[in-house]
């Protein structure tokens, strides 16, 4: 028998804003928080826009002497994970302890740290490299240093999986608690890749959009003048546990995970196939992990990332939905956060999660005009009030990998 698994707590550190409700009224109200970089120079960048977060004091989650031993990343994923644990009410305690881990994940790490000290070594040689340096910039030590803060002693582990990684940390700590492996998990993505480094390798990679001038209106899935992404920061984490348990806690639940698929282009490192066939598969196999039929999806959080795969994107959805893709309202909440790499599964979890619990689908802003080729509901420009019963997340990563999350409605007395 598989265990039930519901969400209780959430977690956001978005350009939106810091806090869960702070980042869930600017989404809902289209406001976007792509603007011209502001944490160092890109004077000679092609791209010279990002979504970087703001107002965000590290200190107001952990303790001073600790701050400097971990990157930008850690910091955003310990925040989320104060939040999510608070939210749901949970006290991981000595008693239960051995039952609660972390899968936490990062598309790239702590870039940060190899920049800043990479230059002390360069300037001054090394012995002047602190002894914290491999700690704050390998990607499991987000989920380390997310249980040695929260004394989480169960399954620890993390994804690293580009785009998809999220996801599959969500869907992986379901896993686990669905077969007994843990009876709660904090879990999503946390990413600190808006650095000089950061932004000439995607720029490089000629990915980002360069419309430099006019940030706020850069990032527009599914628009026919969409011109790349936009590089964004943050993270989103959740927490999970046996429904046993939150019944039992009296504490509120968001949603139920009901469903998980992931899957592999075998294809090409950065374009998917034509036929978006490896996306069709994985929101396949998620429909039926879940073991429900296409038509029960009332949202769907599309992967959407203002790129020419938008497209490929919204034909795997008609292959896998048919007629019925054109009932189902979708978003692009990139349109507002940029693309937060490992984090975009996270907080876009949140957020289709958030859409159930309140019954609201986000807007995708900026469409202004639809590609020919994607003619689907995208929520254009304003949120829109709808009973969302079952929500489908997609992310999609570099390496040609697929992750899909379901998410359902919990009922209520």
């Amino acid at each position: 028998m598989k265990r039930r698994v519901v969400i209780t707590g959430l977690g956001l550190v978005t350009p939106l804003g810091i806090g869960v409700q702070k980042a869930w009224k600017a989404l809902c109200a289209g406001e976007s928080g792509v603007d011209r970089i502001t944490k160092f120079d890109v004077t000679d960048y092609p791209c010279q826009i990002a979504a970087e977060i703001h107002d965000f004091n590290p200190a107001d989650y952990i303790d001073a002497k600790e701050i400097k031993k971990m990157d930008t990343f850690i910091h955003y994923a310990i925040a989320g994970s104060q939040m999510a644990i608070d939210d749901a009410g949970f006290k991981i305690s000595q008693e239960n302890a051995d039952r609660v881990g972390v899968y936490v994940g990062s598309g790239i790490g702590g870039l940060h740290a190899i920049e800043e000290w990479h230059q002390v070594l360069l300037k001054k040689g090394p012995k002047r490299v602190t002894p914290f340096f491999i700690p704050m910039t390998i990607i499991n030590l987000a989920s380390g240093q997310i249980a040695i803060r929260f004394g989480a002693k169960g399954p620890n582990s993390c994804a690293v999986t580009a785009c998809a990684t999220g996801n599959n940390c969500i869907g992986d700590a379901f896993r686990l608690i669905q077969r007994g492996d843990a009876d709660a998990m904090i879990a999503g993505g946390t990413e600190a890749a808006c650095t000089p480094l950061g932004v000439a390798g995607f720029a490089a990679s000629r990915a980002l959009s360069t419309r430099n001038d006019d940030p706020k209106r850069a990032s527009r899935p599914f628009d026919r003048d969409r011109d790349g992404f936009v590089l964004g920061e943050g993270a989103g984490i959740l927490f999970l546990e046996t429904m046993e348990s939150a019944q039992q806690r009296g504490a509120r639940i968001y949603a139920e995970v009901i469903g998980y698929g992931m899957t592999a282009d075998a294809y090409h490192i950065t374009s998917p196939p034509d036929g978006g066939e490896g996306a069709v598969r994985c929101m396949k196999v998620a429909l039926n992990d879940a073991e429900i039929r296409p038509e029960e999806v009332s949202y769907i959080n599309a992967h959407a990332t203002s790129t020419a795969a938008d497209a490929i994107e919204t034909l795997a959805m008609k292959h896998v939905f048919k007629e019925a893709i054109y009932q189902i309202p979708i978003s692009a909440t990139k349109s507002m956060t940029g693309h937060l790499l490992g984090a975009a599964g996270g907080i876009e979890a949140v957020f289709s999660v958030l859409s159930i619990h309140d019954g609201m689908i986000p807007p995708t802003i900026n469409l202004d005009h639809p590609d020919p080729q994607c003619d689907l509901d995208y929520t254009p420009h304003h949120a829109r009030r709808y009973p969302v019963n079952v929500a489908l997340s997609n992310s999609f990563g570099f390496g040609g990998i697929n992750a899909t999350v379901i998410f359902r409605k919990y009922p209520t007395a």
